[in-house]
Protein backbone atom coordinates (compact mmCIF):
# COMPACT_ATOMS: atom_id res chain seq x y z
CA UNK A 1 0.00 0.00 0.00
CA UNK A 2 1.54 3.22 -1.10
CA UNK A 3 -0.10 5.07 2.23
CA UNK A 4 2.46 4.96 5.02
CA UNK A 5 1.76 5.38 8.51
CA UNK A 6 4.33 7.11 10.48
CA UNK A 7 2.96 6.83 13.81
CA UNK A 8 5.65 4.86 15.75
CA UNK A 9 8.29 7.35 14.66
CA UNK A 10 5.99 10.34 16.15
CA UNK A 11 5.49 8.30 19.20
CA UNK A 12 9.26 7.97 19.38
CA UNK A 13 9.89 11.65 18.87
CA UNK A 14 7.53 12.85 21.48
CA UNK A 15 8.57 10.03 24.00
CA UNK A 16 4.84 8.66 24.65
CA UNK A 17 4.20 4.97 24.46
CA UNK A 18 1.17 2.60 23.33
CA UNK A 19 -0.51 2.92 27.05
CA UNK A 20 0.36 6.42 27.36
CA UNK A 21 -1.42 7.07 23.93
CA UNK A 22 -4.14 5.16 24.37
CA UNK A 23 -5.31 6.47 27.68
CA UNK A 24 -5.20 10.23 26.19
CA UNK A 25 -6.95 9.58 23.09
CA UNK A 26 -9.49 6.77 24.66
CA UNK A 27 -8.75 4.18 22.06
CA UNK A 28 -8.04 0.48 22.76
CA UNK A 29 -4.36 -0.75 22.45
CA UNK A 30 -5.11 -2.98 19.67
CA UNK A 31 -6.47 -0.49 17.45
CA UNK A 32 -3.55 1.78 18.12
CA UNK A 33 -1.56 -1.05 17.05
CA UNK A 34 -2.76 -1.45 14.24
CA UNK A 35 -2.30 1.71 13.04
CA UNK A 36 1.30 1.62 14.18
CA UNK A 37 2.09 -1.66 12.22
CA UNK A 38 0.23 -0.27 9.40
CA UNK A 39 -2.22 -2.97 9.34
CA UNK A 40 -5.27 -0.69 9.50
CA UNK A 41 -7.60 -0.02 6.61
CA UNK A 42 -8.84 2.63 7.44
CA UNK A 43 -8.73 5.48 10.18
CA UNK A 44 -11.33 7.92 11.41
CA UNK A 45 -11.09 11.82 11.06
CA UNK A 46 -11.49 12.14 14.52
CA UNK A 47 -8.90 9.55 15.52
CA UNK A 48 -6.87 11.34 13.47
CA UNK A 49 -7.70 14.51 15.22
CA UNK A 50 -7.20 13.00 18.60
CA UNK A 51 -3.77 11.35 17.53
CA UNK A 52 -2.58 14.97 16.40
CA UNK A 53 -3.24 16.47 19.75
CA UNK A 54 -2.19 14.19 21.86
CA UNK A 55 1.45 14.18 19.89
CA UNK A 56 1.32 17.89 18.75
CA UNK A 57 1.73 17.66 15.14
CA UNK A 58 0.17 17.61 11.59
CA UNK A 59 -1.33 14.82 10.05
CA UNK A 60 1.43 14.58 7.20
CA UNK A 61 3.76 13.68 10.12
CA UNK A 62 1.50 10.51 10.62
CA UNK A 63 0.64 9.45 6.85
CA UNK A 64 3.05 9.38 3.99
CA UNK A 65 2.44 8.44 0.18
CA UNK A 66 4.91 6.57 -1.62
CA UNK A 67 4.41 5.53 -5.44
CA UNK A 68 4.79 1.84 -5.46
Amino acid sequence: MPIIINLDVMMAKRKMSLNELSQKINLTLSNISNLKTGKAKAIRFSTLDSICKALDCQPGDILEFREA
